[in-house]
């Protein structure tokens, strides 16, 4: 029971090892795969697909393929079907010669992402050789007085193949004379002997033949033999006696061709040309003949050939010692190399992902690469590298392999190309090293959106300026590259005055410059606030925004306008700007007469306006203010000075060039209003010399009527205010509005609805240049109530007297006059 549960133990131990090998293939991504020699070119060899796990589109999608590595390639992978087959038949003997286990190793690597999956096949020796000698015959001489026990080394068989298929037993024909021993050298080799049981007579039998064979235990089982011919010789009684059975030696493979090894030394106790001892080699294979070199006469094996310990780490030499009289005897000499460190690190790139897009993650694998050093031990031991301060990482796959990882997020505003630097440096003293330069550029990706090289953009520009005029040129620059890069221009969406924006400006896409699309006027747009958008061509467009505030310069382009006195109606000999204004000829030095009033359209300067009078019938009676336009008297009224006087003013801007406007004044110097009818009548004689007396009389009378009923309704509108005002103060007011007194300056009719006044400048203002004349006033000069007389004048009458009423009709005629 207690073996029972031993032995559960071990299968139990057994099937965890078996998982955690299982385990460990699978997380390093190892396949593992064997197959027999000798198999034919295209043959199965296993199902990468299955084992990797990959479906056969993706397999062929991410181009997986087995990696050169510029060694001879003995596999392939059919991307139809996902196996591994063979590339052309395959000798195990050749490839791998003595080596126990023949591995042949192969990686495959998958792109999108990139990963590199590593795998062997054993090669599996089949019985294809049988054992063989080097010689079909050889002639072995001995003595008839060598002593029974003496030991004849034989010319062993090779076989290529290994385990059971590689010799296993020597057999020798009968003979009562010889038997044959087999011995296991050090290195497991197997070594025929041939032992003289008794003594022998040359002249009893001269010869003997014997028949040597060589098996294996393949299936079936091969052989080879040998005839070895033993010729008696009469004489020498002492064969050479070497020093040593074996010799052994360690040199390093750097050893320089022509060194001596060691030296091998016999010595016999005959005498005379018995004694003399020849060294040689026995029977060694060719290329070890080409390698080492024996003084026959010193026994000093040399060096001919240049030692290389990847190709031979240990040789073994038989060497024979004969005198002269025949006799011989054999030694072997055990030559170890030892490595030095004389071959560099190879670095094989196997795939570089180039060029890297900047918004790869972190993490994805960039390059694949592996390291070779054909020396061994610590100088194989092979240590690798990348210079620091690079995004990048580098990570060891499995044994020699190495994976260049992103470390950090790549920008390729920042740095657009790197150059890695792989180092590799064995474990030698001194180290050899070796590198690689890996170019990785760096693919742009559209993260960066345009920047205008100003916040915000202003322009002046000149009104009625030429349509297409260009107004300013915006720039935008964008950090990416190629199409990303690529700038173009637009206008947001807007509206001016109703209008689109776009009827307005332009802006040209690729360069960026703005230009008028039409003449502006300064009086209707004064400025413009407008968006300008910056869009690259990256996929999706990354875009930025700009204002831009152009501002409409004024221009002097608009004469000055007056506003008063009004325009006259044109006559045939050319009207310009007319009006009457009534001055008592009593009026003192600098008494307002008139107010010239106008405005410019312009703005600034170019709206600053000045008065000048141009003209006048007497140039020194009135004045003109420079910047108010008021028109005074300047002196006082002569009684030689004409009754209608004519003023020209001349109102100037300050624009260059400067514009100019002209007003016409007509200025009477009377103290009533009887006078200026009489002034105004003749000039309309004047004006009309052959228009009938009766015509104008008829139109005075229908005037007059009209007008008187107007004023009946105007007074009972006046009474009708004074007696709720008496209602509410319940006294008769000594100031009751009556009409007695007020001076003729403050009377003025506008359509029958204003009665007074407030004065400012004379109110009375006449066109006299036609027969239908206008009264008219600046709405600044009017007032709506009644000015109030002094108290000591006061009337008690709510009613106005006859008188009165007779003067205001009187006035009313004087429109209605004015009005025909």
């Amino acid at each position: 029971m207690c073996a029972a549960g031993r032995r559960w133990g071990r299968r139990q131990r057994a099937l965890l090892w078996a998982v955690l090998l299982a385990a460990w293939e699978a997380a390093w991504g190892q396949l593992r795969y064997s197959v027999p020699e000798e198999m034919p070119k295209g043959s199965f060899v296993g199902d990468v697909a299955k084992d990797l796990g990959l479906q056969l589109p993706a397999l062929r999608d991410r181009d997986a393929h087995v990696f050169d590595t510029g060694r001879r390639r003995y596999f392939f992978l059919d991307s139809d079907n996902g196996h591994l087959s063979m590339m052309e038949q395959v000798d195990r003997e050749e490839i791998c010669a003595a080596v126990p286990k023949c591995i042949l190793h192969f990686e495959i690597l998958v792109k999108h992402p990139m990963k590199l999956y590593k795998g062997e096949v054993e090669i599996l020796d089949i019985n294809d050789n049988s054992p063989s000698f080097p010689e079909s015959s050889s002639v072995l001489e001995i003595s008839e007085n060598t002593a029974p026990g003496t030991r004849f080394p034989l010319e062993k068989a090779h076989d290529p193949d290994i385990g059971v298929n590689s010799l296993q037993n020597y057999e020798c024909s009968e003979s009562s004379y010889f038997t044959l021993d087999v011995k296991n050298g050090d290195d497991g080799v197997k070594y025929p002997e041939l032992i003289l049981m008794k003594s022998l007579d040359r002249e009893q039998q001269a010869a003997h033949n014997l028949i040597l064979t060589a098996t294996d235990n393949g299936s079936p089982v091969k052989s080879g033999s040998t005839t070895i011919k033993i010729i008696v010789i009469d004489g020498n009684d002492n064969a050479p006696e070497f020093t040593q059975s074996v010799y052994k030696v360690t040199v390093r493979e750097d050893v320089a061709v022509g060194s001596r090894v060691l030296q091998v030394t016999a010595t016999d106790r005959d005498e005379g040309p018995n004694a003399e001892v020849k060294y040689s080699f026995f029977k060694i294979p060719e290329k070890f003949d080409k390698t080492f070199k024996m003084d026959p006469e010193s026994g000093e094996i040399e060096i001919i050939e240049k030692l290389n310990f990847e190709e031979h780490e240990f040789y073994e030499l038989m060497v024979q010692a004969r005198d002269g009289g025949g006799l011989s005897s054999h030694s072997k000499v055990f030559i170890k190399v030892s490595d030095v460190n004389n071959y560099v690190p190879e670095i094989v790139i196997m795939s570089v992902f180039s060029p890297v897009p900047e918004d790869t993650p972190l993490g994805t694998v960039i390059a694949i690469f592996s390291v070779q050093d054909r020396d061994s031990g610590v100088n194989g031991e092979v240590q690798c590298s990348i210079p620091e301060g690079l995004p990048f990482w580098l990570e060891k796959s499995f044994d020699n392999y190495y994976s260049i990882v992103t470390a950090e997020l790549l920008d390729r505003e920042e740095v657009s190309e790197y150059n890695v630097t792989v180092r590799a440096a064995d474990g030698g003293s001194p180290a050899l090293q070796s590198s690689a330069v890996l170019a990785l550029r760096v693919l742009d990706v559209n993260d960066n959106a345009p920047v205008f090289a100003q916040e915000r953009y202003s322009a002046r520009l000149a009104e009625n300026n030429a349509a297409g005029a260009l107004v300013l040129t915006v720039r935008a620059t964008d950090a990416d590259w190629g199409q990303n890069a690529r700038v173009r221009y637009r206008l947001s969406e807007g509206r001016v005055r109703g209008a689109p924006l776009s009827s307005y400006v332009s802006v040209q896409a690729e360069t960026g410059a703005l230009y008028a699309l039409r003449s502006f006027d300064y009086e209707e747009v004064r400025e413009l606030e407008l968006c300008v958008r910056a869009e690259d061509g990256g996929a999706p467009a990354l875009s930025s925004n700009v204002s831009v505030r152009l501002l409409i310069v004024d221009e002097n382009d608009n004469a000055p306008q007056v506003l008063y006195p009004p325009a006259a109606p044109p006559v045939a000999s050319g009207g310009g700007w007319s009006g009457v204004e009534l001055a008592p000829r009593s009026s003192e030095p600098g008494a307002l007469v008139a107010k010239v009033v106008a405005v410019d359209a312009d703005a600034g300067q170019n709206a600053w306006l000045s008065y000048e009078l141009a003209k006048a019938t007497e140039p020194g009676l009135f004045r003109v203010g420079l910047h108010s336009g008021e028109v005074r008297t300047a002196r006082l009224p002569l009684a030689r000075d004409a009754a209608r006087q004519s003023l020209v003013v001349v109102v100037k801007d300050h624009g260059r060039p400067a514009l100019s406007a002209t007003a016409t004044l007509s200025v009477v110097l009377a103290e009533s209003v009887a006078e200026l009818l009489a002034e105004l009548g003749s000039a309309a004689e004047a004006a009309a010399p052959g228009e009938p007396a009766g015509s104008l009389t008829r139109w005075l009378v229908l005037a007059v009527a009209a007008v008187s009923c107007l004023f009946v309704a105007l007074l009972l509108l006046l009474l009708a205010l004074r007696l709720r005002r008496w209602r509410r103060e319940q006294l008769l007011a000594a100031d009751s509005g009556v009409l007695r007194g007020v001076p003729v300056s403050h009377f003025v009719g506008i359509d029958g609805v204003r009665a007074f006044l407030q004065s400012y400048s004379h109110e009375v203002s006449l066109t006299a240049d036609s027969r239908k004349s206008q009264l008219r006033f600046s709405g600044a000069s009017c007032c709506d109530t009644l000015p109030a007389r002094p108290p000591e004048e006061a009337s008690g009458d709510l009613v106005p007297s006859g008188d009165q009423v007779s003067e205001s009709v009187g006035h009313v005629a004087f429109q209605a006059i004015l009005a025909v």
